[in-house]
């Protein structure tokens, strides 16, 4: 049963986004601009804390 709802998630996500794309492409490019954005920050962030680890916490 999972399986299915996990398949049923991914082909509704993936309609809205075809829709998204199609009716309003600069919305699309907007959508893929803050999850880029989001993305960045995290990473930036893990390596900030990495950085601030190596130092001995300081």
């Amino acid at each position: 049963m999972a399986v299915n709802a996990k398949k049923i998630a991914v082909y509704v996500l993936v309609v809205f986004a075809l829709y998204v794309i199609i009716t309003d492409p600069a919305k699309a490019a907007d959508y893929v601009q803050i999850g880029f954005q989001g993305i960045s920050d995290a990473a930036s962030a893990v390596g900030d804390f990495m950085t601030w680890a190596a130092n001995g916490g300081k």
